[in-house]
């Protein structure tokens, strides 16, 4: 055979591959991609887990303190999905409104996979914050005279695959961006499907508040999309009953801008509603930089608005930690906890964190603006959440986390490996974080003046309780009294309070945590400090306070780290490690009182498993080397700052 035959032979065999890889390429992505057969077989992996391969504790039932003038701490999620989500509905979801709020209650319940998931302890609040553009879809499914359009989409979303993934993915970066809803009903009926979605959203919030037991809030989540999986959203809480007749989404408000705008519109004197931005990490630097989504520059009138309606941010989630990155002026190791992006490049990347993505970093450009423009509109509180897509608000422990993403997570096969259309989605995700609320009694309008007046904190999921007071007039012997509360808040201010200088004296911090009863011991406590000097804003990172009396390097501000080890064959750690409480009073000995300067804690645990620990203990496989083995849970208290007068 001729050379040239030979190649006219190789030219047609390659075509029939490439012609043959495309088509099965092509059937792949139109495959739904959890027929009955998939899910079948999902459920006969779980069924093979073996959930007794490490300790688990025991259900506490819940406790309902009593009404404090000294505040109770208060353990809720501000960030959950259920079914209604479109997201959370394509993941394969189909867990209700009220099944969220029955699991946050303590109820045992079964992901779509077969698993069994329950909190250990109840949650004391929560806000399921659907994504406002997905309202109305299922009212329009559901409608007999739905345009064909419209029935068209309804049957991809019970069916989905991957090229409608996609498509969705494309069509939420235009901008701007259009209510395909709108598009295919008319403005008339999508509105009315619209308020239909919202009006059982505030029934079942309202079903379930059972004030002084357990507190529901009426919230929402506006989601703007950005290219890469980026993240600019904001969950909407709203104080009580009295709310807009509709949501405000990113089909209406091109901008964070014009969503406060149309929210404080479409708000009475008495609706009050909190704006509380979550992923600074995936935004891509847009958190806090002094643009919007559409690159216009922020006025003064928009700082106001910012500095009015974000009182907190939620720092900590299953897509990650939010508070530093190594480089940008820190080279504190902590910052890489749960926190996989690397540093950009340049401002404004896709994929990688930019100087405005973490919330230290805005706090320090909060210091930087005051100058500026007389006063401070990044002087923000942190939480944690959860942004659980799979309708089980708080389950944040370690053991317990059957992933966020509904069946693509639905297995602990499929969360520790690249398998499925998003591969290492769940091994880059974590079980999220808690809010925790200082407050008076478990009701909406308490709950929520203290999430206004920024008394909270974060927590990555743990139930550590940290208080925390700053003053320039604490004596030396509050840690010994039995009044120290008392004392705290007659001389000086809760965690989110901003102090005035007192010239020649020096600030004093009361620092009390208590480890989680139910996890391992506290390591040690450390105050990160911000601070201008000159034009330029600084931090700090110092340990204050490390157990078992080890010694703080004068020089380093740091002490040895603990050497406690957990047990990888069945998650246990020694409980006689480490401290039940570490309190102090911390003395800022560099302080200087023309330095506007803030202050927040940050309490360490000692080790314990990471949940794709617990995965492989499930499977009866050795932990993965490349993900860590084992993770030290935190708790961030919210600022304190103290301003020249």
């Amino acid at each position: 055979m001729t050379k040239k035959n030979w190649a006219i032979i190789s030219i047609v065999i390659i075509t029939i591959i490439l012609i043959s890889g495309y088509i099965v390429f092509q059937n792949f992505t139109k495959t739904p991609i959890f027929n009955p057969e998939r899910i079948a077989k999902i459920k006969i992996i779980v069924e093979e887990q073996n959930e007794d391969a490490f300790f688990q504790p025991l259900y506490q039932p819940p406790k309902y303190p009593k009404k404090n003038i000294l505040k109770n701490a208060y353990y809720g999620d501000l960030h959950v999905h259920s079914a209604l989500s479109f997201d959370s509905y394509l993941f394969g979801n189909r867990l209700s409104l009220d099944e969220s709020y029955h699991f946050a209650k303590g109820e045992v319940m079964k992901s779509m996979s077969g698993e069994s998931m329950r909190l250990s302890r109840p949650l004391d609040f929560i806000a399921v914050t659907d994504h406002a553009e997905s309202y109305g879809m299922f009212e329009a499914c559901d409608d007999p005279i739905s345009s064909m359009m419209t029935l068209v989409t309804c049957e991809r979303f019970n069916n989905p695959n991957i090229e409608f993934f996609n498509e969705l993915r494309n069509f939420g970066e235009q901008r701007p961006i259009i209510n395909p809803l709108e598009r295919d009903e008319g403005t008339s009926r999508a509105e009315l499907f619209h308020k239909s979605t919202w009006q059982k959203t505030i029934e079942a919030a309202n079903k379930h508040y059972e004030p002084g037991f357990f507190t529901t809030f009426i919230a929402y989540e506006y989601s703007p999309v950005l290219p890469e999986f980026g993240k600019h959203h904001r969950n909407i809480i709203f104080k009580n009953t009295t709310v807009p007749d509709r949501t405000v989404s990113a089909f209406d408000a091109a901008s964070e801008i014009e969503l406060w705008k149309m929210l404080s519109q479409n708000c009475d004197d008495e609706c009050e509603f909190l704006s509380i931005p979550h992923n600074a990490n995936r935004s891509w630097g847009l958190a806090f930089a002094s643009q919007t989504i559409d690159g216009d520059s922020y006025t003064i009138d928009d700082w106001k608005q910012r500095d009015k309606f974000e009182p907190l941010i939620e720092m900590f989630q299953v897509k990650g930690n939010s508070e530093c990155s190594v480089g940008f002026g820190t080279t504190d190791e902590e910052c890489a906890f749960e926190q996989f992006f690397p540093p950009c490049e340049e401002d404004l990347d896709f994929g990688c964190i930019s100087n405005t993505s973490m919330a230290r970093s805005g706090l320090k450009k909060g210091l930087e603006l005051e100058r500026e423009l007389g006063f401070n509109p990044l002087d923000f509180g942190m939480i944690g959440s959860t942004d659980t897509h799979h309708s089980n608000p708080g389950d944040t422990e370690e053991w317990d986390w059957r992933g966020s993403a509904g069946l693509f997570e639905g297995s602990a096969q499929r969360r520790i490996s690249n398998r499925g259309p998003f591969p290492q989605r769940a091994l880059l995700s974590n079980p999220g974080g808690l809010a925790v609320i200082w407050s008076e009694e478990n009701t909406r309008d308490s709950l929520f003046n203290s999430m206004q007046r920024k008394e909270v904190y974060a927590t990555s999921g743990t139930r550590i309780e940290l208080r925390f007071f700053g003053s320039f007039n604490f004596s030396e012997d509050i840690l010994n009294s039995d009044k120290a509360i008392e004392f705290a808040y007659e001389n000086g201010h809760p965690m989110g309070s901003t102090i005035s200088s007192e010239t020649n004296k020096k600030p004093k911090f009361l620092i009390m945590a208590k480890e989680d009863n139910l996890s391992a011991p506290l390591d040690k406590i450390q105050i990160i400090k911000g601070y201008l000097s000159g034009n330029e804003s600084k931090e700090q990172v110092i340990d204050v306070l490390c157990s078992e009396n080890r010694p703080i390097d004068p020089i380093t501000k740091k002490c040895k780290e603990i050497d406690v080890e957990v047990n990888l064959t069945d998650c246990s750690f020694d409980e006689s490690r480490g401290a039940q409480t570490l309190n102090t009073l911390w003395t800022d000995e560099n302080y200087k009182s023309d330095e506007n300067s803030f202050y927040y804690v940050r309490v360490i645990q000692n080790p314990t498993c990471r949940w794709s620990t617990y995965d492989s203990l499930r499977l009866g496989e050795k932990p993965r080397k490349d993900y860590p083995a084992t993770i030290k849970e935190m708790a961030w208290s919210s600022p304190i700052w103290i301003k020249d007068n």
